[in-house]
């Protein structure tokens, strides 16, 4: 790489989100000195709780804390982006011509919105009628629009491939679809879900009692289709079969649009070394058990930027990241891998107000429940209170001190 290497470190960390705090935590208390994480944002988001913010549960403020906040003490913080990495040299470009050079590296820039990939979507988002609950500032947008709707078409949309969340795009479809159940307007509203797979879950415990969830509220699934273009002016969106692309595109009008964008690797993982060629999403190409990279064993990813075929949530990261810190320590060591990641995710899947199916799975998928004597293949209270108020308190409390 061109440039000046200005400063080394033991451990550099690519990403100050979920995965990147939670791994420099870690270290730190495993007695790791001189880790640094280099992150540009002074703030820091709870993603997870934009649903509810979306559906009228929750406040946008109580998702946000400033990133001095949430920073492990002891590390040091670089603020700062990165564009490039050169593992061969064990170096890091950054946005400002500086460079660092590492011994280890742990990549966890997140997962880019590729909003543009759906023509008319960036001029249309926030206009009242097209919103999102994948960014901060729109999610607050989406419940003024759901609860001004009284009559008329409400699109939900979900893009194929891997997204974060990927139960999201389908929990504001029900929040939304139960709060205008509950104020006497569902029979007059059209609620249209647009899903890329040909099923409403990919763990099929879990996508029966969904199944009866849109039953119970009419909702009507386009199953293997998506969402091409939005015009927010007009109200039209362009849907396209997934499963028959040569079937004409069909143009539907919606009175509101709540729109996923497609989603991807960042643009310089991308034009990195470090991503797989074979994924046109272009992620770190990481061992999906050790999530140490498949050809330099110093460098190791997780959270959404990763490739390993996971559901990208929250709850991933946190049981990916023991794994990245024990096999990183194991490599400073010089030893073979300490542990391994078994593909655990877990997507809460809000289904009303006061209710919500608590899907936990791995790998194969099977269901993997943290509580197994209660029943999770059914809408619960319970888990509704877990979703809302117990996972956010685990998150700053603990997930973000290395400590959950």
């Amino acid at each position: 790489m061109d440039g000046k290497r200005s400063r080394h470190h033991r451990v550099v960390i690519l990403g100050g989100g979920t995965a990147g705090l939670t791994v420099a935590a870690r270290l730190l208390r495993a007695k790791v000195d001189d880790v640094a994480v280099v992150e540009p944002s002074e703030e820091h988001y709870y993603q997870p709780l934009w649903t509810l913010v979306g559906g009228g549960l929750a406040s946008a403020g109580s998702s946000v804390r400033r990133t001095a906040s949430v920073m492990p003490r002891g590390v040091s913080w670089i603020r700062d982006s990165a564009v490039g990495v050169d593992p061969d040299e064990r170096a890091v470009l950054l946005a400002s011509g500086n460079e660092l050079s590492y011994d280890q590296l742990v990549v966890a820039p997140g997962i880019q919105l590729d909003w543009d990939k759906v023509q008319g979507l960036p001029e249309s988002l926030g206009n009242g009628r097209v919103s999102s609950n994948y960014r901060f500032d729109l999610a607050p947008r989406t419940w003024d629009a759901l609860r001004r709707l009284r009559s008329g078409t409400a699109l939900f949309t979900m893009p194929p491939g891997a997204i974060k969340c990927a139960g999201a795009p389908q929990k504001i479809a029900y929040i939304a679809s139960d709060f205008w159940e509950r104020n006497g307007v569902l029979r007059r509203i059209r609620v249209v879900l647009v899903l890329p797979g040909a099923a409403v879950f990919g763990v099929p415990e879990f996508a029966k009692p969904l199944e009866k969830v849109i039953e119970r509220y009419g909702i009507e699934v386009r199953y293997q289709s998506e969402v091409t273009a939005i015009d927010g002016e007009k109200g039209v969106a362009t849907l396209r079969s997934l499963s028959d692309p040569s079937a004409p595109a069909e143009e539907l009008e919606f009175d509101f649009a709540h729109v996923v964008p497609p989603q991807s690797a960042p643009d310089w993982v991308k034009a990195s070394p470090l991503s797989d060629a074979a994924n046109p999403a272009g992620y770190v190409e990481v061992d999906r058990e050790t999530m140490a990279h498949m050809r330099w064993s110093n460098i190791f990813s997780l959270g959404d930027a990763g490739s390993t075929p996971n559901s990208k949530t929250g709850a991933a990261v946190r049981k990916q990241a023991p794994v990245v810190v024990a096999n990183l320590l194991a490599q400073m060591r010089g030893e073979p891998p300490a542990k391994f990641y078994n593909g655990y995710a877990s997507c809460p899947l809000v289904t009303a107000h006061n209710r919500c199916i608590m899907a936990e799975f791995d790998y194969v998928p099977k269901p993997t429940p943290t509580f197994p004597v209660l029943n999770m293949q059914r809408e619960r209270y319970d888990m509704y209170l877990v979703k809302r108020y117990g996972l956010p308190l685990m998150y700053w409390n603990f997930m973000l001190r290395g400590l959950a």
